[in-house]
């Protein structure tokens, strides 16, 4: 099993969450998170003031998944969050050790 963490723009979540629903994902976690990469945060105007902020908004997405679709996982969120501009994220694979439903006490690839 793979634990996969992708860090994605936060308007293209449902175009995702669709993409990975189509290819069989049945559950992830979704967190509203903040942070920064190469592009070094941005310069916003309010109210005529100019004021740099290094923390950007993102969604961090996490997804159990077996071993035999997890590639396919991958490949789906980099082909439909990308925008091809800084910023469009990251997605990290984990090696997932075991799951356990907490309902019913499967575990492994049941679990999931």
């Amino acid at each position: 099993m793979k634990f996969i963490i992708a860090v994605i723009k936060p308007y293209k979540l449902d175009e995702v969450r669709e993409a990975l629903g189509a290819i069989g994902v049945a559950g992830m976690t979704v967190s509203e998170v903040k942070g920064f990469g190469r592009q070094k945060g941005q310069t916003e105007i309010y109210r005529g003031a100019e004021y740099s902020t290094n923390m950007l908004p993102k969604v961090k997405l996490e997804i159990a998944a077996s071993d035999e679709i997890a590639a396919q996982v991958v490949e789906t969120i980099q082909q439909t969050a990308s925008t091809d501009a800084i910023g469009d994220g990251k997605i990290f694979v984990l090696d997932l050790a075991s799951a356990t439903r907490i309902r019913t006490g499967e575990t492994g690839d049941t679990a999931l």
